[in-house]
């Protein structure tokens, strides 16, 4: 079976690591070669010199909907960890890829900026909060570029009041449910 599910929130909400923590569930059970489509990770490669401006945006998530599509059509489970602050963007992908589903990691600003500036991610540009509210002007969903909340999530966890283990199982439990014991 296979699937493609859109993790979404603002930065610094816990998308990587409970896509991260998800794709290691889901091999515990059996369910191996999901993968992961890390955002900051491809942007690296589309944009390796960000701009973050809306053509730039339009561009890279049209991209990343694409290689989801792909992956998924040669029989590939995917994981989008993307923050997609249009819901355009993520209603492009429900549009293109067939077994769709979007979760919704919830966290406060407030919880994010204080995350963003302590987290060690891999790829993810770091101090984005801080410079949005400096003269560097970083453009950051739910700061100064505004963050679309998905309307119809399939499902929702809370990383303020949900550690990372139980958002992962709550993500997990509605793939089982949804693609593999139907």
């Amino acid at each position: 079976m296979t699937w493609a599910i859109w993790i979404t929130g603002l930065p610094g909400s816990g998308k990587t690591v409970i896509a991260q923590k998800v794709r290691a569930i889901l091999e515990y059970r059996g369910i191996a070669s999901v993968k992961v489509l890390e955002l900051d990770e491809v942007r690296k490669f589309i944009t390796p010199q960000p701009a973050y401006s809306d053509d730039e945006r339009e561009l890279v998530y049209a991209s990343l909907v694409y290689m989801a599509k792909l992956l998924v059509e040669c029989g590939t489970p995917v994981i989008v960890d993307a923050t997609a602050n249009r819901r355009k963007y993520r209603e492009r992908a429900r549009d293109t890829i067939p077994n769709f589903a979007e979760a919704y990691v919830k966290c406060s600003l407030d919880g994010c900026m204080k995350r963003e500036g302590r987290r060690k991610a891999k790829y993810a540009p770091p101090g984005i909060y801080k410079k949005a509210t400096t003269d560097k002007g970083a453009t950051v969903p739910g700061v100064n570029v505004p963050y679309e909340e998905p309307t119809n999530p399939e499902v929702v966890v809370d990383s303020e009041t949900m550690s990372v283990k139980v958002c992962a199982e709550k993500v997990v439990e509605f793939i089982i449910r949804e693609w593999y014991k139907r």
